[in-house]
């Protein structure tokens, strides 16, 4: 299976149809309702709503997902049947194969039902007609990269006692974003020195984002939060909220972690843990749905 462990919730959506023809004289006894085995329509609404719910069963790579809504509809025309499916679900991956499994049980359970009566039965069409959720939904395009910068905020990575990773791993997570790092630097855990950089990036060099990494501890020395709360001038409390919420589902330290985000005129700095595994959980946390912000911030809206 993938490991889809680093991903989050978002609404899934998945439309999916099928058809079943058959003879005209067939057809009417459906819509009649006088089929020996019964009820074709409902038997088939049944199969189809327990084949969503059951997909990961037998299709070997699909995950186990709470499926939050489902429903089967018919169009019945002369000489057919179209089976339409749909499926919604909150989570972490798409429902296109609980749709398309939808209709799958649907048809077969309209033709077992009709094939003692009808030796010309042919199903087929099957296929995905739209489908909604995950990254790809929320995803903005940028006429020229957004500018980066990136601040590590250690004693000992400062002073060449410890190697920076965090600070590595955030350059490389960005090269796969349309972003460009502009700036590279590690300070000291030294409050003027960590406010006096960040106006700097902002006011003077006029980098979109910046992303700082270490000091959001509750050691005495960790101060990188209060010298970003000195500097911003509008918090963004839901970004930091993902972070340590996205963190305390993997590890129950993510909620001592004391990140804040915001604003500074046209600039957003967001705080990130020192750990590489902080670093590269919040960044998926947070990716794409930060970049959104910046056609606002710019004044240009949603």
């Amino acid at each position: 299976m993938i490991d889809v462990s680093p991903k989050f919730n978002t609404l899934r959506y998945a439309k999916a149809s099928g058809v079943l023809s058959a003879g005209k004289e067939t057809i009417l006894r459906v819509k009649e309702k006088t089929v020996p085995k019964g009820d074709v329509l409902a038997t088939a609404r049944s199969a189809g709503i327990q084949a969503a719910k059951k997909t990961s069963d037998w299709i070997v790579f699909c995950h186990p997902i709470p499926i939050d809504w489902a429903d089967i509809s018919f169009e019945i025309k002369s000489n057919q049947i179209q089976v339409i499916a749909e499926v919604k679900s909150i989570w972490k991956t798409g429902v296109e194969m609980e749709a398309l499994s939808a209709v799958s049980a649907a048809l077969l359970n309209i033709y077992d039902m009709l094939k003692p009566l009808d030796e010309s039965l042919f199903l087929g069409d099957i296929k995905l007609l739209q489908k909604q959720g995950g990254k790809s939904d929320f995803i903005d395009q940028f006429e020229a990269p957004l500018k980066a910068a990136v601040l590590v905020i250690s004693d000992s990575t400062f002073s060449g006692k410890r190697e920076d990773k965090s600070g590595k791993l955030i350059q490389k997570f960005l090269c796969n974003q349309p972003i460009s790092v502009d700036d590279y630097q590690i300070l000291p855990d030294e409050i003027g020195q960590i406010r006096e950089k960040l106006i700097d990036l902002v006011d003077n060099r006029k980098i979109d984002l910046i992303f700082t990494t270490g000091g959001t501890g509750l050691s005495p020395r960790d101060v990188t939060p209060e010298a970003t709360k000195d500097i911003i001038h509008k918090s963004i409390p839901g970004i930091a909220e993902t972070i340590r919420r996205h963190g305390k589902e993997r590890t129950p330290y993510a909620m001592l972690s004391r990140e804040i985000c915001g604003v500074r005129n046209q600039s957003m700095i967001i705080n990130l843990p020192g750990s590489t595994k902080g670093v590269k959980e919040s960044l998926q946390a947070i990716f794409p749905g930060i970049l959104h912000a910046f056609p606002i911030i710019h004044g240009d809206g949603h």
